[in-house]
């Protein structure tokens, strides 16, 4: 059994966190090191740590401070001596028999990278929509299916729903002082694969409506300083290694964002509204010349390109549009 080295950001989650190394201590796959970064937390989290590597030996603590959850990552990395590479957010936790299944079927398949479906976990229900089918994919199968963002993959950007091989990372790190910090990150990491499975079992408890974390905490400057710089320099590196097949799949999911961006910061009472929304006039201006080649790539919904060539002619008539199909279209094909 090959050592797993499993990555705990932590930071003022003394409510959450008992439940989350539990869960880690119990797994089924014993071969494993639990590292415990403390970015800083200014709650109770500190000594709870040091109370989890008394009680476990193959618990290790690292105290720092606070640099953000990219930082605390890549300070876990740092310490790392497994084989493979997880990362848990410490407001979650695991299926006892997740980095078991997960492991077995890497080595089965001879992959780098595995990932995993997860449970949406709200405050009054539980999501799973497991099926329990195993996909295996050669070469820059994964990246392609994960830029499609097809319903029955779920393999989100996110670090957590995944096991890695360290030797995949190499030198790969996350951006320091970002947040979507996962969006260059996974992009980068799938690219290199040679081979990807994807278990359609929901081993991992995503808590997505803790007050306070970081996701909850997220507002829309963010959106436009950390999230749209993320997607462009997304479509970049796509580019850079030749796919630009896949950068125009990107684009056309960026666009879609974007145009939903506009609506929700158009209808709120947000003090930078018309900044933003004139920001986002700007950037998709920009990039019309190229819109009828990206909307004919693969995965492009005809739909989309529409709402597109509505906006561009006239933003004015784009949210008149979409006020019509909400209001009555949508519901007069609801009751039929």
């Amino acid at each position: 059994m090959e050592l797993l080295s499993v990555i705990v950001a932590v930071y003022n989650v003394e409510k959450y966190l008992e439940r989350c190394v539990r869960s880690l201590m119990a797994q089924t796959y014993e071969n494993l090191e639990i590292l415990l970064v403390d970015d800083g937390s200014t709650d109770s989290c500190p000594a709870l740590c040091d109370q989890f590597q008394a009680q476990d030996q193959r618990i290790r603590v690292i105290h720092k401070e606070n640099g953000g959850l990219s930082d605390a990552r890549n300070a876990g990395i740092a310490q790392a001596k497994g084989t493979y590479i997880a990362f848990v957010d410490g407001d979650d936790w695991v299926d006892e028999t997740m980095y078991e299944s997960m492991i077995t079927a890497l080595e089965k398949e001879g992959a780098d990278l595995c990932a995993c479906r997860y449970k949406q976990v709200f405050r009054d229900r539980t999501v799973d929509g497991s099926t329990g089918k195993c996909t295996v994919w050669e070469g820059q199968g994964m990246l392609e299916v994960f830029l499609l963002e097809l319903d029955e993959y779920p393999f989100q950007n996110a670090a957590w729903n995944k096991v890695y091989k360290r030797e995949l990372m190499g030198e790969l790190r996350f951006p320091k002082g970002k947040l979507y910090e996962d969006i260059v990150y996974t992009t980068k990491l799938l690219a290199r694969i040679k081979r990807g499975v994807y278990l359609d079992t929901a081993y991992y408890n995503y808590v997505q409506d803790r007050e306070g974390s970081i996701m909850n905490r997220v507002s829309r400057k963010e959106i436009f300083t950390d999230q749209i710089p993320a997607y462009e320099e997304k479509e970049k590196f796509l580019r850079s290694i030749g796919r630009d097949d896949l950068a125009d799949v990107h684009l056309c999911f960026f666009y879609k964002r974007l145009l939903i961006y506009y609506r929700e910061l158009h209808a709120s009472k947000d003090p930078k509204r018309k900044e933003y929304c004139a920001f986002i006039r700007r950037r998709l201006s920009a990039d019309r010349d190229g819109m009828e080649r990206v909307y004919r790539c693969r995965g492009a919904n005809p739909n989309e390109k529409k709402k597109m060539d509505i906006f561009l002619k006239s933003a004015p008539l784009y949210l008149a549009v979409m006020w019509l199909n909400d209001k009555v279209i949508l519901p007069i094909k609801t009751r039929r």
